[in-house]
């Protein structure tokens, strides 16, 4: 069973030696010369504006975390639509595909239930007025 782990970790050992070589080349070989041009922040070719240590509103952080709570709400609804048919069976479909059984209301009522427990965190959001940039 051991053996079987020998190739991953011979690749874990070479890789980090590889970068622990090279990490010292750098430090060995490379220019060290230190200037106030080099010792200047970059921003992508354009002169720094101000500091960069600039406060960000608390509202932009809670406004980011709540569009990414909604947003992510989202990819949950993909896997649903692409089960419903299986879900809105009673029986297991056939090897087409096709229900043979009867319609259930599962699948629909299911993701009724997980939209409406998402749309009342939305209402209480909205009425906290957490939604609002300003």
């Amino acid at each position: 069973m051991a053996e079987s782990y020998l190739p991953a970790l011979m690749f874990v050992v070479f890789a980090l030696g590889f970068a622990a070589v090279m990490l010292g080349l750098t430090m060995i070989l490379g220019p060290k010369r230190a200037t106030a041009i080099k010792d200047e922040p970059f921003e992508c070719g354009s002169e720094p504006i101000g500091s960069p240590r600039v406060k960000f509103s608390v509202k932009f952080y809670q406004v980011a975390i709540l569009f990414l709570v909604f947003d992510i709400e989202v990819a949950f609804l993909y896997p649903w639509a692409s089960l419903f048919r299986e879900l809105s069976c009673s029986v297991p479909l056939d090897a087409a595909g096709v229900c043979t059984g009867e319609a259930s209301l599962f699948g629909l009522v299911e993701m009724l239930i997980f939209l409406a427990i998402l749309v009342v965190g939305l209402a209480y959001i909205w009425r906290k007025k957490a939604l609002d940039w300003a």
